[in-house]
């Protein structure tokens, strides 16, 4: 954690070329993505890094993130240990029929339950789900989950009160954060339970 903080301090300091900044911001996305994303919130609204740069350092982080997810997942089908044991689970055949049922549904719904990203997306690279459904899927999803995250941050750090007090960025960014997740979650756990009946 400490690595982490040190990286976005030297982030927020702002005296690094653009190149350099979203570079961080990237390297941070793979680390704590959340907190990648109030650091590149903040940095667009205190003038650091311009908001389409910031908004792309993002979406490049979080979707290479999920892309690497993957291919790690493909890389692990080639130990034979390890697919030995995970066949013979029972949890692992039941989570490997629905991404093979309904690929698309479930990754884009992965991006927005807490957990899950890191299993599901590994796992569909382990069954090998084809690279063009996940790539869509997550692609569409990280699109849409940047821009209502960052959108939201970045309009609560323009306003003043806020942006003179970091902490209360840094507490209104969870709680924005929290209900956006909260909110989204909620909503495609219904869709999916509804596109199961």
């Amino acid at each position: 954690m400490e690595f982490v903080t040190s990286i976005q301090h030297g982030l927020l300091n702002g005296s690094h070329s653009t190149a350099l900044l979203m570079v961080g911001i990237v390297i941070l996305s793979y680390l704590l993505e959340d907190v990648a994303i109030v650091t590149a919130a903040a940095m667009s609204s205190n003038d650091l890094l311009p908001t389409h740069l910031a908004l792309l350092a993002i979406f490049l982080g979080i979707a290479t993130g999920d892309l690497g997810l993957y291919w790690l997942g493909r890389m692990a089908r080639k130990v034979r240990a390890m697919r030995f044991r995970l066949v013979k689970k029972q949890k692992f055949r039941a989570i490997q029929k629905r991404l093979l049922k309904r690929a698309f549904v479930h990754l884009f719904i992965i991006r927005f339950v807490p957990g899950l990203r890191t299993v599901g997306y590994s796992v569909s690279g382990f069954i090998a789900v084809p690279v063009w459904i996940f790539t869509a899927a997550v692609l569409l999803a990280s699109v849409l989950w940047t821009s209502i995250i960052f959108g939201a941050l970045h309009k609560l750090g323009s306003i003043n009160v806020v942006q003179q007090n970091m902490l209360l960025f840094v507490l209104s960014a969870a709680v924005i954060m929290w209900l956006v997740n909260k909110t989204l979650q909620s909503y495609f756990k219904r869709e999916a339970y509804s596109a199961t009946k």
